[in-house]
């Protein structure tokens, strides 16, 4: 069978510019959430909007447990994606788990990446003291995933604001607790399951692709201790914090994240 990789996917390609730039959502997100920052690079980029399978309006028919029970599965559909377009020299932003999915990526296949921005990475979320801080005991993780088995909409309710923090802006936890229930509860479970029990630490020594860090001040799900291991341990990395807070900072702060963007892109 030849499956519609666009299709799967729900590529969108647009944009006046030649070099391409992907734009990759994070975990229980689709390619809405890069609506903020999309405008600023219409007239220079070849814009690629995707989602992930059981994200968005992506074929969720094509989900298979197996293919997706670690990062590179999700890896393998960015690959399929470039390579259908016919992309080389792209950039590649990722956001949360999408940049450890971007770096197994151009590990797999550099001649795609030029660049590869990283928002609120993490190459590990679990703790592995005394050595590394990932913010997370085990326990935690498992009362997370026990919780999206037993009511995912609540899960939800309670998680999105945590993530998002920007308490003084309502609105934002709200589209994402909807973005998070709009998900199917099992795909959502497997992919949250994935993406916190990953362990990518010893990939980054194997990375070519010059990279920028994109740390936020205050981070739940990625903090200030992961954005500086990421650095230390990936050659040709660039490593910025930034005055915004939470793990969404395109949505809650696209100007500083645009801004960012830019001057590593043009710093070439």
């Amino acid at each position: 069978m030849t499956i519609d990789i666009l299709l799967r996917n729900n590529v969108k390609v647009f944009g006046k510019g030649d070099q391409p730039i992907i734009f990759a959502h994070g975990f229980g997100c689709d390619q809405d959430m890069w609506r903020y920052i999309v405008p600023s690079f219409e007239e220079n980029y070849r814009i690629i909007l995707f989602d992930y399978v059981g994200s968005g309006e992506s074929q969720r028919d094509y989900y298979q447990s197996d293919k997706y029970r670690d990062l590179h599965g999700y890896a393998q559909d960015v690959i399929e994606i470039m390579e259908t377009l016919n992309l080389r020299n792209a950039i590649f932003v990722g956001h949360s788990v999408s940049s450890m999915i971007g770096l197994l990526a151009s590990i797999r296949d550099s001649k795609y990446f030029e660049r590869i921005i990283m928002l609120g990475p993490s190459p590990r979320y679990l703790n592995d003291l005394p050595d590394y801080y990932g913010g997370f005991n085990r326990n935690e993780i498992d009362e997370l995933l026990h919780m999206m088995q037993m009511n995912f909409i609540g899960w939800a309710s309670y998680l999105a604001p945590i993530v998002m923090q920007n308490s003084d802006r309502k609105e934002l936890s709200d589209e994402l607790e909807k973005s998070f229930c709009s998900r199917d509860p099992y795909i959502a479970r497997q992919f949250a399951e994935v993406t916190f029990l990953s362990d990518c630490r010893d990939n980054l020594v194997q990375a070519s692709i010059p990279t920028l860090i994109l740390q936020c001040s205050d981070d739940s799900i990625a903090p200030i201790e992961v954005g500086d291991y990421l650095h230390s341990h990936l050659k040709n990395s660039t490593l910025r914090h930034m005055a915004a807070t939470g793990h969404y900072p395109h949505l809650s702060h696209p100007e500083e994240t645009t801004q960012l963007i830019k001057q590593y892109l043009a710093s070439k």
